[in-house]
C-alpha cells in the first residue's frame, strides 16, 4: 500500500559528536518539552524549523518519508501516517506511537549524517506478539515499552551497531540497547540507560 510522501532532506555538515556540534544543536532556542527530552529536541531545533523521518519495513514492504514537524507544530496527519508504518506488521494491530520516540529517532538520524533510512525491525508490539517474542527469547522484557508505542528496535546498514547506539546515546533522552549480535539497536523514550553490547 502506497503511503503519502512529503518534504524534502536535510543534512547536518559536520561529522562528529564533538561539544561544538552538541553545542550548536542546542543554542537555537529554549526547549519547551519535558526535561528528558531536552537533548533530542536540543539537537532537532537546528533543523531549519522542520522534523523529518525516513524508514522502510521489509516484512511489510513500504517506505515511509515523512515530515511531521513544521516551525514549532506537530503534523497530526504525520503523526497518524508514522504510527501505522510503525503497527504490529504480525497482526495489523496501530497503537499510537508517542511523539518522544519519532523525536529521539530523527535526532539520532540526523547525528548519523546518511540518507539513509533506517530499517524498521519492530514499532508497536501488541501483547500477544510480546508474549509470542518472550517464549522465544530472554531478551524480550515482559512490559516492554513496545507494547505502549514508545520504542523502535532499528538498523541504518551503512553504520554499525556503535555508530548507531553512539547517535541515539548522544540524545540523553531514553533508553538505548545495542544487539550487535542482531545488528540493530533499540531506542525509547523511557529513562534514560543503556545496555548490550
Amino acid at each position: 500500500m502506497e503511503r503519502a510522501r512529503h518534504g524534502a532532506f536535510y543534512t547536518m555538515t559536520t561529522t562528529t559528536f564533538s561539544r561544538r556540534t552538541l553545542m550548536r544543536a542546542f543554542a537555537a532556542t529554549a526547549v519547551t518539552a519535558a526535561p528528558v527530552m531536552a537533548n533530542a529536541t536540543g539537537f532537532l531545533r537546528g533543523a531549519g524549523d522542520i522534523r523529518r523521518l525516513t524508514m522502510y519495513n521489509g516484512r511489510a514492504g513500504e517506505t515511509l518519508d515523512m515530515i511531521y514537524w513544521i516551525d514549532g507544530d506537530y503534523i497530526a496527519p504525520a503523526l497518524q501516517e508514522i504510527t501505522y508504518f510503525m503497527r504490529d506488521w504480525r497482526n495489523n494491530q496501530v497503537h499510537a506511537i508517542d511523539a518522544r520516540t519519532i523525536d529521539i529517532m530523527t535526532a539520532a538520524h540526523r547525528l548519523l549524517e546518511t540518507d539513509e533510512p533506517y530499517m524498521l525491525l519492530s514499532g508497536y508490539r501488541s501483547p500477544e506478539t510480546n508474549a509470542m517474542l518472550r517464549s522465544r527469547s530472554s531478551g524480550v522484557a515482559r512490559n516492554s515499552l513496545h507494547m505502549q508505542g514508545e520504542a523502535a528496535d532499528l538498523r541504518v546498514n551503512s553504520r554499525s551497531v556503535n555508530q548507531v547506539a553512539s547517535a541515539a546515546s548522544a540524545c540523553n533522552s531514553g533508553g538505548v540497547g545495542r544487539y550487535s549480535g542482531s545488528n540493530f539497536v533499540h531506542m525509547d523514550c523511557g529513562p534514560v540507560r543503556t545496555w548490550g553490547g
